[in-house]
């Protein structure tokens, strides 16, 4: 496993959110603007597509059902995403 790589995909990752949270808040108070609300969308897909990668890769980044899980899982296996 390359650390370097793990790290990137996970800044990528942190960069969409935050992007994602902007646009969140800007759409509270335009909640009518199409543009905005396209580059949401736009940006919740990639994200999604980002998170995916992620967790094929090294696993899961949250628990209780909102991460996908394969067998065998890698729950013991760090390093865990806040540990990087």
């Amino acid at each position: 496993m390359d650390r370097e790589k793990q790290k990137a995909l996970l800044r990528k990752l942190q960069e969409v959110d935050f992007v994602l949270v902007e646009l969140n808040l800007y759409l509270d108070t335009h909640p009518s603007d199409p543009d905005a609300l396209a580059q949401f969308n736009q940006y919740a897909l990639e994200r999604e597509g980002i998170r995916s990668e992620y967790e094929e890769r090294y696993g899961p980044l949250m628990h209780f059902g909102h991460s996908s899980n394969r067998y065998p899982c890698g729950w013991n296996e760090g390093p865990w995403p806040w540990e990087i």
